[in-house]
């Protein structure tokens, strides 16, 4: 083969099958593809253009089972011609796809042989830079870890590092941190959590992105010239939200954006902010929640978890559960009750009830205020609660 190179790789082969040729990568996103002869089809056009396929087209071809294929085989399916498709593997990792397109599906032997031979190839090539990938991505968590640490030391010495990758200009460059806080732990969720996390990096075209990946909760290090925009980073939340629903089909992870900063020392700064954006976002069951708009959260998320108001401790589950409806409804007994669904007087009962146990009258600011403060703590931090 040539030299190394996946598009040399399919060039080589194309002009000797005289047949168009791609690589994929395992989730089927265009990695290199050749000139075509008259063979393309739709499908391959659009993969060519978007550099990807339609979500529906990759559940379609993955339900032929090419995952687990180490022999090239034939692939149909509706809407596209059929498809020779030889997996790219290397030391037992499945890496990639190679495809070629016949009208009737008729390869030969030796075009089998072939596909397979460059195939070998091309998983070599991708072995490679996945090492290298590997290593880089490594060393840039390390560094990025050591960017928020506690110890200012540690700090200015992850600041050198990082210059010293020159990965972005010094000069005029703004810093913003995305977190990403899964909403369950487990090994299975834990590879998909990650992957979803770098499918999200993907979506930093322009700039740079660089990514911290922890069991459960992960973050984003932006770089750019100007604070995210709200396209970017909705795209990065959709990203890994979609990707790690079809890879889990559970509960998709919530999202945390901190203020952006000019200096690089200042990024534990936008870090703190995100994650404690992240936990209102799993608090309000929101999506994403940004630093600065977060109300009474971005107060109440920075006290000690053993900051409580002792006066809710002697309501039962039932009372705090009455209480905090009647606070959302910001005391409107009619729809604290349809809430509830209980009678008006029974919704008086317990508010009186819950006044005699607190020692909390619901008519002064005060003790609401101190009340419903201290609903939002048990909220924060449940394990304080008695």
């Amino acid at each position: 083969m040539a030299d190394g190179d996946l598009q040399s790789i399919v060039d080589e082969l194309a002009e000797r099958l005289r047949r168009s040729v791609a690589i994929d990568d395992p989730s089927i996103r265009l990695l290199a593809a050749s000139r075509h002869f008259g063979d393309e089809d739709p499908l391959r056009v659009a993969s060519v253009l978007n550099r990807s396929v339609e979500p529906e087209v990759a559940d379609r071809v993955f339900a032929a089972g090419i995952a687990g294929w180490t022999t090239p085989g034939l692939v149909e399916t509706a809407g596209a011609l059929p498809r020779l498709c030889a997996p790219v593997r290397c030391n037992g990792l499945l890496l990639g796809y190679l495809w070629l397109i016949d009208q009737d599906g008729a390869f030969t032997e030796d075009e089998t042989s072939a596909a397979a031979e460059a195939a070998a190839s091309a998983g070599a090539v991708l072995y490679r830079r996945l090492l290298l990938h590997e290593r880089s991505k490594a060393r840039h968590e390390a560094i990025l870890r050591e960017l928020v640490s506690s110890d200012a030391d540690v700090r200015v010495q992850a600041m050198a590092d990082l210059r010293a990758e020159q990965l972005f200009a010094d000069d005029r460059m703004q810093f913003t941190v995305v977190a990403v806080q899964c909403p369950f732990e487990g090994a299975p969720q834990e590879v998909a959590f990650e992957a979803a996390v770098e499918d999200g990096v993907r979506a930093v075209t322009d700039d740079v992105a660089l990514m911290v990946a922890n069991r459960s909760r992960s973050w984003i290090l932006l770089v750019q010239r100007r604070p995210p925009s709200h396209a970017l980073v909705a795209s990065i939340v959709e990203r890994v939200t979609t990707r790690f629903r079809r890879l889990t089909g559970g509960e998709p992870p919530v999202f945390g954006l901190g203020g952006t900063v000019d200096r690089l020392d200042d990024v534990i700064t936008s870090y703190q902010q995100a994650l404690l954006a992240a936990r209102a976002a799993g608090l309000t069951k929101g999506g994403l929640a940004r630093w600065g708009e977060l109300g009474p959260y971005e107060i109440l998320l920075r006290l000690p978890a053993d900051v409580r108001v002792a006066a809710l401790d002697g309501l039962d589950q039932t009372l705090v559960d009455t209480l905090t409806e009647f606070f959302d409804h910001a005391g409107n007994i009619q729809r604290t009750a349809d809430a509830l669904s209980i009678h008006r007087a029974t919704l008086y009962q317990r508010l009186k009830r819950i006044e005699q146990l607190t020692g909390c009258s619901l008519d002064r600011g005060d003790d609401r205020l101190t009340l419903h403060i201290g609903l939002k703590l048990r909220a924060i931090h449940p394990g304080a609660a008695p």
